[in-house]
């Protein structure tokens, strides 16, 4: 139920104002529909249980540690062809087939599905329910062959080209970065004008070749090569380190990308740094994409990385950034380089989830989902 008014104690901050105020505006619609749902399909709950929205079988969000294993337990579609009757489609991309380092990234689309059962659909700060404002499906996982990284990206395009012209929004759960490529070729192809991308990383990954292949180092080298993808609109934060390539440094500075350090976003604010970022990738382009790489934050809060870089940065910051920008529209968002054998206590995981679910809510929050049957 809706409140015109709330008598909040003064001292309450000016988010969390914001934020107990815009809870009581919510509908609990889908809720109630979910819980009905459970009753019905899981059977009433045993009589001896004084909450009777309980059911036998768990069905739904509750309890967190029970059920099958989707993106916030969202509903498996098997039949993709359907994924258009949703405003949101997670797919799976578990390949690492084009690591230079530290596998592991095969098992990211997993490691996410499990940690992300630990959230509920509801933001606090953000004042966004996911379940009351979206439709979710998990599609599964893309059939990557390892082994052959080229037959890789032919399924990886194919997936998501098939999500993006059904009229959801792909979000990609990687896999390596090698991904990068075929996610953009797979967007770019439905796009009648020019294709941006805000990437998040610590490395550049613009050389055309690692060891002889098309690796994990080099997807905006092939990516910006499409031709309505152009490396003009490619902006790259958070480079830095001792693993930046210099022939992919000199593939940058060529094409003409845009490069801010983690210290430049620092220095300048994040919002300042948002701004230019959103400046750079919309320039003459008529969709963003957004390529989020863990590796990002310093490698203190992602440890199940494969190329793990110190000075990155930090949560507060990465997320903050994210919430800029989602203020405008995104064409899909993949997040890559989650490798679970290496994580401790699923944190790397966990920031991938939070990464997804603040891009989600801050795009609902701007009135850009649902987007349903506008590709």
């Amino acid at each position: 139920m809706a409140h015109d008014h709330l008598d909040l104690p003064e001292n309450s901050g000016p988010e969390a104002r914001y934020a107990v105020e815009r809870e009581a505006q919510l509908p609990t619609t889908a809720w109630e529909r979910e819980v009905a749902r459970g009753l019905e399909l899981g059977l009433p709950g045993a009589d001896s249980l004084v909450d009777k929205r309980i059911p036998t079988f768990s069905r739904g969000e509750l309890p967190h540690f029970a059920g099958i294993n989707t993106f916030l337990k969202a509903p498996y579609v098997e039949d993709v062809r359907g994924c258009g009757a949703y405003d949101v489609a997670i797919l799976g991309a578990p390949f690492d087939g084009g690591t230079t380092y530290r596998s592991g990234t095969r098992f990211g689309p997993q490691g996410i599905r499990k940690i992300s059962a630990l959230y509920g659909p509801y933001s606090f700060e953000l004042g966004v329910d996911l379940r009351e404002s979206i439709t979710i499906a998990d599609l599964g996982d893309v059939f990557t062959i390892p082994g052959n990284i080229e037959k890789t990206f032919d399924q990886i395009s194919k997936a998501v080209a098939h999500v993006y012209a059904s009229g959801a929004f792909p979000v990609v759960l990687g896999g390596d970065h090698s991904i990068g490529y075929p996610t953009v070729r797979g967007v770019a192809q439905h796009l009648d004008g020019n294709l941006g991308i805000i990437h998040f990383d610590r490395h550049v990954d613009t050389q055309e070749t690692d060891l002889d292949e098309r690796m994990h180092t080099t997807p905006w080298f092939h990516a910006t090569d499409l031709p309505n993808v152009p490396p003009k609109n490619l902006v790259q934060i958070g480079i830095g380190g001792w693993q930046a390539p210099r022939p992919g440094v000199k593939v940058g500075r060529e094409r003409g990308t845009t490069i801010m350090t983690v210290t430049d976003c620092v220095e300048m604010g994040i919002e300042a740094a948002a701004a230019r970022a959103l400046d750079v990738a919309w320039d003459g382009a008529d969709a963003v994409w957004l390529s989020f790489d863990v590796d990002c934050l310093d490698a203190a809060f992602v440890p199940g990385t494969g190329w793990p870089e110190p000075g990155g940065f930090l949560p507060r910051e990465v997320l903050r950034f994210i919430q800029l920008v989602a203020e405008r529209p995104l064409a899909g968002i993949e997040v890559v380089e989650c490798s679970p054998p290496y994580d401790n206590a699923e944190i790397t995981s966990l920031i991938a989830t939070r990464i997804i679910c603040d891009t989600l809510g801050c795009l609902v929050r701007a009135g850009h989902l649902p987007r349903r049957g506008q590709p």
